[in-house]
């Protein structure tokens, strides 16, 4: 069954969806297993073992932070930030941790989270295993689960069994582009109305709209405080915000003034967004948090810079952008610790190009069309984050993922739809890529740029 649009997007808290929402989703349904099971009570001690890009970058990217914070009951969803800080205070001066927000047991992450750096379980890279022992030190909960990127976690057992949990039926499946292009012209519906379909099964057509209403405004309010907000990113690299001194000098410039003026604000809308996520801040998976600055940034383009726009054309943009999405993480990954980064902002710039090109009234071809060439020109793309950060060169990289899926789409606009490459031998042509990738080149920070600042 396709991918919900509600489950490719979904609101969250930065630096990574695979390295903090993640994390601290399998923490928490960890601790809510605890509870159901009756055994919350008989819990003295919690370990903690990470593994693979997990252990290796999760310092950089917060997995610690977003570790106990699940354990003390707290969701990515509607984590209160300044809650949050005062919890992982608290913890930190007492090494004693609420679990569930209930039942008090002592804890020092220090000791107790372990950073295996030299292991990587076979079935994913981003494997965590809690175990919950009891006063006798008998280990009365033991599970191992998976962040697989873009804040979806499976456990071991599903891991195994990849259709566990897959029995809601829905009118249009599909697992191709090929399949979906073809329901489309045997229905005459667009890939947008297709989407709407499916989520049907589950929730009303009100609250579908509803609930892309939700995810568009918070990546507008992400973004409005990105560009807004000045300072010094977290994490030690010195890295200064730059969104709010683009925007100001934007705000300055004469109307019509300079060239390429489009592609300014682009990049400042994108370099907003994922200053946000690198900061901590409230972000909407889209299909990841290091790509988060993408989707919106083209959006907020087709608002402000193609004309006579719809209001409601976020919807139809949102709806095709997770249509193509799920064709990504269905048939290929979305999780640069396993495919790169051509899993995640190169996944972004082909979601954004065929939600553009859908918006700006594309046929079904000329949408595939635009997430083809989106995809084809970021084959290869390493995800090699500096310190292990989500900011050298994640930051930039939306920016240049977002100017790639508006010159895609724009493409595909231009002609009829045909063409020799599909987006489907495209999308696995980027899982074999991923597949001959190094290691040192997929989120441990081993290789790449992670290491020339070394050398500087």
């Amino acid at each position: 069954m396709p991918v919900s649009v509600f489950d490719l997007f979904k609101i969250g808290i930065g630096p990574s969806s695979s390295h903090t929402v993640g994390p601290m989703r399998i923490a928490l349904a960890f601790v809510r297993a605890l509870s159901t099971q009756g055994l919350l009570a008989a819990t003295v001690n919690i370990e903690v073992h990470l593994y693979g890009s997990l252990a290796l970058t999760g310092r950089g990217h917060a997995t610690d932070r977003a570790v106990t914070l699940g354990l003390m009951g707290f969701e990515p969803e509607t984590l209160d930030a300044k809650q949050a800080d005062l919890a992982q205070s608290q913890l930190m001066q007492t090494n004693c941790l609420l679990l569930a927000g209930e039942h008090a047991i002592g804890f020092s992450p220090i000791t107790q989270i372990v950073f295996h750096r030299d292991k990587t379980l076979p079935e994913h890279p981003n494997g965590m295993r809690l175990v919950a022992r009891d006063l006798s030190g008998n280990s009365i909960l033991d599970k191992t689960s998976f962040s697989v990127g873009g804040g979806f976690v499976l456990t071991a057992e599903q891991m195994a069994s990849p259709t566990m949990g897959d029995s809601l039926a829905c009118p249009y499946p599909y697992k191709s582009a090929r399949e979906l292009m073809d329901m489309c012209r045997a229905s005459g519906k667009s890939i947008a109305d297709v989407a709407l379909s499916n989520e049907e099964t589950s929730r009303s057509a009100e609250q579908v709209m509803l609930g892309l209403d939700k995810l568009h405004l918070t990546m507008m309010t992400c973004m409005n405080r990105g560009l807004t907000t000045e300072g010094v990113l977290p994490g030690g690299l010195d890295v200064r915000r730059r969104a709010h001194s683009m925007h100001r000098a934007l705000l300055q410039r004469v109307p019509g003034q300079g060239p390429l003026r489009e592609l300014d604000w682009v990049n400042a809308f994108a370099v907003a967004v994922n200053e946000e996520n690198a900061a901590g801040g409230q972000v909407v998976t889209a299909p990841t948090n290091g790509a988060a600055g993408v989707v919106p940034a083209v959006m907020r383009y087709n608002t402000q810079f193609c004309g006579d726009v719809n209001p409601t054309a976020h919807r139809t943009f949102l709806l095709t952008a997770a249509a193509i999405g799920s064709l990504y993480k269905e048939n290929a990954s979305i999780s640069g610790a396993e495919v790169g980064c051509q899993g995640e902002v190169g996944v972004a710039a082909s979601m954004a190009a065929a939600g553009l090109a859908a918006a700006l009234g594309g046929s079904v071809e000329q949408v595939e069309n635009a997430a083809e060439i989106a995809m084809e020109h970021h084959l290869g793309m390493t995800c090699d984050p500096v310190g292990g950060l989500v900011q050298i060169p994640c930051i930039e990289r939306n920016a240049m993922g977002a100017v790639k899926a508006i010159n895609a789409a724009h493409l595909a606009l231009v002609g009829d739809g045909r063409h020799v490459i599909s987006l489907d031998r495209v999308i696995e042509t980027m899982r074999q890529t991923g597949a001959d990738m190094s290691h040192k080149y997929k989120e441990t920070s081993l290789g790449g740029l992670a290491v020339s600042i070394v050398a500087c």
